[in-house]
């Protein structure tokens, strides 16, 4: 059932995500002979899928492939195509039935009236496909998180699990009593010590053939994390990609031995350090986009699209503003606004913050996107940010998206939407996260859906982040249901 991956060239597959819809479209133009019509196929084999219309877009796609004229980039899009279908299918795999029976654990007196209430809200993300209504594997936990009402109704109550960042706490006001307009970066430092590991299930991979895996590993960043020092890898032998690797790994081969896992570790050290931006709005000005903003203003299919439903939410929201810190304030909160719900595997979703501003919910990728794509259609250069959150005990870890925004005259500041405005009375610590970062994070990836070096053969099974890590072989890719990761950390102030 869960199959690899098909092999093919690494010149056809080392971005495969990226090429939908917009790039898509461009890289064929740029093919003799097969244009319009391949264009049109592909793009209408995306919407299909989207629409749950599996099986005609499986005879759309094999029809395509059959065609000797279908160039390599096209090829590898139609088979991703493919392979999406089957992702989608492990995500949204509850009927009614079941997803009633889920429910039942948690409200045992649960009656379909109330189920068809919850229904119409659109609190159960569900697809159609080929028919049949099928809904998201986390759908029943997702709706406590969504509905007060559901939650009075659980036999058990008890608080949502969050991180110890997402309420106001002492380490919010040691950044700020550290902080000046002169001393913004390199605040409240911490000292970190990771280990990460990969463990592919035992005989995914035949014995004797190599397992290749990429884990996630940081950049420096001035003022954010510095003092990065590599310590040891199991196997031994780590590629560390370059600073210039936008999503940074340590690259790892090992040979799969019969029946037992594949395992792959890396440890290392680094200094974790917060911000905390006080803007003055009067000082602010539209930034000067000077050719290295300029791609951060641009739109970035498929993820980053000005589409005219995206226009209208950022009118309404906007309104008559200018002043660009304002602007980013309105954005910030009405994207605040949207609840966190668990998400689906990004790799299933043909445009990120389109589903993000029409599905209800969002996580905080999704949340990130949506906000810079709106930053962006307003003139503010904003960027991504990714990778781990953490506390000071070994209680609490989770991935984490995040970005930063262009304020003029100040620079590059982060905001995180997700963790949100907090609710304190100090106004300072309530709007913290535009324009502050705190000390329990590590950053992986300063952009989305970009190579590794070394590249991948394979599809990737995260298409956009890079946190979990990612493991193939000569077979194919391995995907999420065919390895498990681990991320376990000692924390300290730095001068300890």
């Amino acid at each position: 059932m869960h199959k690899p991956a098909t092999s093919l060239s690494h010149a056809a597959l080392t971005r495969p995500w990226c090429l939908r819809r917009g790039m898509l479209l461009a890289a064929l133009l740029l093919t003799p002979g097969i244009c319009a019509a391949a264009s049109s196929s592909v793009d209408s084999i995306i919407t299909s899928i989207d629409q749950g219309q599996h099986q005609s877009a499986e005879r759309a796609i094999a029809a395509a492939l059959a065609n000797t004229r279908v160039d390599a980039a096209t090829r590898a899009a139609l088979a991703f195509e493919r392979e999406r279908m089957r992702r989608i299918l492990l995500d949204f795999t509850l009927d009614e039935s079941a997803l009633k029976a889920q429910l039942r654990k948690k409200i045992p007196d649960l009656n379909d009236a109330e189920f068809a209430r919850w229904q119409a809200h659109g609190l159960f993300e569900s697809q159609t496909i080929d028919g049949r209504v099928l809904y998201f594997n986390r759908a029943a936990s997702n709706l406590f998180r969504l509905s007060a009402e559901a939650r009075t109704r659980r036999s058990e109550q008890a608080p949502m699990r969050d991180g110890p960042m997402e309420t106001a706490n002492a380490h919010h006001r040691e950044i700020l009593a550290a902080a000046t307009a002169e001393h913004a970066r390199g605040l409240a430092p911490r000292k970190l010590e990771v280990t990460q590991t990969l463990s592919v299930h035992a005989d995914a991979v035949p014995a004797g053939e190599v397992v290749r895996a990429w884990i996630p590993y940081p950049r420096a960043l001035p003022g954010q994390q510095e003092q990065i020092r590599f310590i040891e890898s199991t196997p031994a032998r780590a590629v560390i990609a370059p600073e210039s690797a936008l999503q940074r790994t340590a690259y790892l081969e090992r040979k799969a031995e019969a029946g037992k896992p594949t395992e792959f570790s890396i440890r290392y050290a680094l200094i974790v350090s917060a911000q905390a931006h006080v803007i003055d709005v009067d000082k602010v000005v539209a930034a000067t986009i000077t050719p290295e903003l300029a791609p951060f203003v641009a739109e970035r299919p498929p993820h980053i699209v000005f589409s005219e439903s995206l226009r209208l939410f950022s009118r309404q929201i906007v309104g008559d503003e200018k002043n660009p810190w304002r602007l980013a304030q309105k954005l910030y909160a009405a994207v605040d606004a949207i609840p966190w719900a668990g998400a689906r595997e990004y790799s299933t979703i043909s445009n990120i913050s389109d589903y993000a501003l029409r599905a209800g919910h969002a996580d905080c990728g999704q949340q990130t996107l949506l906000l810079m794509t709106l930053l962006r259609l307003n003139g503010i250069p904003s960027r991504w940010q990714s990778g781990m959150v953490y506390s000071d005990d070994d209680d609490y870890w989770n991935l984490h998206d995040w970005g930063q925004l262009y304020i003029a005259p100040y620079g590059w500041i982060p905001m995180d939407v997700t963790t949100g405005r907090l609710h304190s009375e100090d106004p300072r610590i309530a709007g913290f996260y535009l324009g502050g970062l705190d000390a329990y994070r590590i950053a992986f990836n300063d952009d989305y859906g970009r190579d590794f070096v070394p590249a991948k053969t394979h599809f990737r099974s995260e298409t956009v982040d890079l946190q979990r890590g990612e493991a193939e072989w000569s077979g194919g890719n391995l995907y999420f249901d065919q390895w498990d990761y681990n991320f376990t950390w000692q924390v300290s102030p730095a001068g300890q």
